[in-house]
C-alpha cells in the first residue's frame, strides 16, 4: 500500500455496513442471524481481495453500521452499486429452516473498505 492510500485509510478509518431487508418480517433472532451471516461473509471476501483493509478493519475495532431497505429490488440495487465499484460484498440467502422462504435473500454485508466508499453507496439509508 502506498503512503497516500496509507494517509487515506488513516484519516477516514474502515467500516463494513449490513444491509437488512424490512420486508420480510423476520424476528429480531433472525435479523441478528442473517447480520452476523453478512458480517462474517463480507469480511472473508475482503480478507480474500484486499488482506490488507481486513486486517485494518480488524485493528481498528471493527466498526460496522447495520442499515434497512424496504426489499429485495432494493436490496439488489445497492449490493450491484457496491459490486461495480469493487467494494466487497456478500448477499445472504436463507435456507429456509425457520422463518422465511428458502432461498430468499435477506441481507448483505459491504466491506470492511474505506468508510467513504461505503458511504458513496449505503450513505443515506436509515439506521435498522
Amino acid at each position: 500500500m502506498g503512503i497516500l492510500e496509507k494517509m487515506r485509510v488513516k484519516s477516514s478509518g474502515l467500516k463494513q455496513a449490513i444491509v437488512v431487508r424490512t420486508d420480510l418480517e423476520m424476528g429480531k433472532g433472525k435479523i441478528a442471524a442473517q447480520a452476523a451471516h453478512a458480517s462474517l461473509s463480507a469480511y472473508l471476501e475482503a480478507e480474500r481481495t484486499n488482506p490488507q483493509d481486513a486486517e485494518k478493519w480488524l485493528e481498528e475495532g471493527m466498526k460496522k453500521v447495520v442499515l434497512k431497505v424496504a426489499g429485495e429490488k432494493e436490496l439488489f440495487l445497492y449490493f450491484q452499486q457496491a459490486k461495480d465499484m469493487g467494494i466487497p460484498v456478500e448477499i445472504i440467502r436463507d435456507a429456509g429452516l425457520t422463518q422465511i422462504e428458502g432461498g430468499s435473500a435477506t441481507c448483505f454485508g459491504i466491506g470492511p473498505a474505506p468508510s467513504e466508499d461505503i458511504d458513496k453507496v449505503v450513505g443515506k439509508l436509515k439506521l435498522l
